[in-house]
Formats: C-alpha cells, sequence, structure tokens
C-alpha cells in the first residue's frame, strides 16, 4: 500500500490498483478525489469536506464510492443515489478493497461555547502494509494496534502536549503529520523538533514530515 500526502488533512491510500481518498477538504488541492475509487470523509468541517471536491471525484469515475457520517451523507447522498454510505462508530466495511473500520463519535472541543459536531475516524488496513489510522478532528485512540498514525498535529483545539500524549497511547510504528494547512515553516520546524528525537518522546513512534503530493510505501511491522 502507497500514501500519498495531499493538502491539509486529505492523504490518498493505493493499492493493487485502487485509490482510497481520506478527507478531500477546501484546503486540499481541487483534484484531490479526482481518481478516486472511495472516499472515506471524517466530518463536515469545510478543511474536511469540500462538497465540489467530491462530486468531481464521482462524476469523473461512475463506480466511485462514499463513505461518511450522517451530517455528511444527507448533503451530498441525493445527488448520487446508491453511492453514498452512512457509518458511525464501531461500524466495519470494505471500500476499493479496504478493509476499514471506524472509530470516535464527536469532534474535539474547540470551546466550551462551540457546539461539538460528530467526527469518525477510519482505520484503514491492507495484508502486508499493517493499520492505517486517520482520528479527523480528535485524539481518537482506536483499542486496535496502528502501524501508521495520521497525525493532526496542528489545529485550533489541540496544544502539542496533547499531540505528543496522543502519539504515545497510539503506539504506531510512524506517525505522518496531517492537519497541518496552517503552519508556516516555522511552525513545522517547531512541530518536527518537539516530535523528534530531540523532544519529550513518542514512545518509539517514528514521527515523518511528508509534502503535499509526496508518496511513501507502507509496511507492516
Amino acid at each position: 500500500m502507497e500514501l500519498t500526502k495531499k493538502g491539509h488533512a486529505c492523504v490518498a491510500l493505493h493499492r493493487e490498483g485502487r485509490t482510497l481518498v481520506i478527507d478531500p477538504g477546501g484546503f486540499s488541492e481541487a483534484d484531490a478525489a479526482v481518481g478516486a475509487d472511495a472516499i472515506l470523509v471524517t466530518h463536515e468541517h469545510p478543511d474536511h469536506f469540500d462538497e465540489s471536491r467530491l462530486r468531481a471525484a464521482l462524476e469523473a469515475n461512475p463506480a466511485a464510492e462514499i463513505w461518511t457520517l450522517r451530517s455528511v451523507a444527507e448533503r451530498i447522498s441525493a445527488a448520487f443515489p446508491g453511492r453514498v454510505h452512512t457509518v458511525g462508530d464501531g461500524d466495519a466495511f470494505t471500500a476499493a478493497g479496504f478493509e476499514v473500520e471506524a472509530h470516535g463519535e464527536l469532534h474535539a472541543v474547540i470551546h466550551p461555547d462551540i457546539p461539538r459536531v460528530t467526527n469518525v475516524g477510519y482505520a484503514v488496513t491492507a495484508a502486508g502494509a499493517g493499520t492505517v489510522f486517520h482520528p479527523g478532528d480528535a485524539l481518537t485512540v482506536p483499542g486496535r494496534p496502528v502501524d501508521t498514525l495520521l497525525l493532526p498535529v496542528h489545529a485550533p483545539w489541540s496544544k502539542v502536549a496533547e499531540v505528543v500524549d496522543y502519539v504515545r497511547e497510539v503506539r504506531p510504528r510512524v506517525a505522518y503529520d496531517v492537519h497541518d494547512g496552517l503552519l508556516s515553516d516555522f511552525g513545522h520546524l517547531v512541530y518536527g523538533r518537539l516530535l523528534g528525537p530531540n523532544g519529550p518522546g513518542t514512545a518509539g513512534a517514528e514521527h515523518t514530515r511528508l509534502e503535499p503530493g509526496q508518496s511513501v510505501a507502507l509496511r507492516e511491522g
């Protein structure tokens, strides 16, 4: 399985000629989901869910399908009947040949005065490549082994101590940054140092940042 970083919180997973894209939102490339066989959306915020990007993908590939939570499905399902599937915490399904589990229910707290929306993370498994987990906008611990963690490194709802502790609790083999669209080059340096060998420690997890468009082969164990 190959992982390609897209803009901000969006990634693409490729395996055996099929592609699964997670969270092609408004901060990712306009064609981030074009060519996808399956799309997963974690929640309704515009940096994760952009209707025009989903429409472009489903129109480009008449066989492409979307799996997402109800708040997103209700906004796109009428235009693509039978191709948008509603999922929630605890659901397991197969999407474009990838085995997927849904974990989590709510977005992290931004501020007590801001209502929390629903949010679901996705654990995607492929033989030989292990499990990749994208939590969306929450520090959800999936309760299962994770080889590759897509780490929301910077957000209005988090601080660096929580990010470090999250990696420690999930205990992946490697963590790749996502949700980094608001960081400057200086910010990347700071987070890279704190999550690297000179920081407080990530329980043995390797921390790596991919530039948008950069790909890496994933392996298990």
